[in-house]
């Protein structure tokens, strides 16, 4: 028997309204502002994805495990890598690791604007 039942993904930002925007770009839907400092994401389907204002928020040094390691990631699954890609570059995202393998690997690695990491993966 569960303990909790999944509620959000909250992200930490400096700027919640803009992240939020980004987001929306990439998934669709529609924001909506609780507060100054919390601005949520309503996506198809049902789920939504949270911005915290975060004044000293910190991107993670992608990859690395010591000092400053990924905390999380969010993966998306996308239709055709290639015009999903061209797609987050021009909303703003940074390439972080797009070796593929010819296919073989089934992601590309992507950072938002305030450093995130996310994946772009495809069946």
């Amino acid at each position: 028997m569960a303990i909790a039942e999944y509620r959000l993904v909250a992200l930490d930002c400096p700027d919640p309204p803009a992240l939020a925007t980004f987001y929306a770009g990439v998934l669709g839907g529609e924001v909506k502002q609780y507060d100054d400092d919390w601005y949520d994401l309503y996506v198809p389907g049902g789920h939504h994805i949270s911005f915290q204002r975060a004044p000293g928020h910190r991107p993670p040094d992608w990859p690395r495990a010591d000092d400053n390691s990924q905390q999380m990631h969010l993966d998306f699954t996308v239709p055709d890598i290639d015009t999903a890609e061209t797609r987050v570059l021009a909303l703003g995202a940074t390439p972080l690791d797009l070796d593929d393998e010819n296919g073989r690997r089934r992601f590309r690695v992507y950072a938002d604007p305030v450093g995130h990491p996310f994946c772009l993966c495809w069946d």
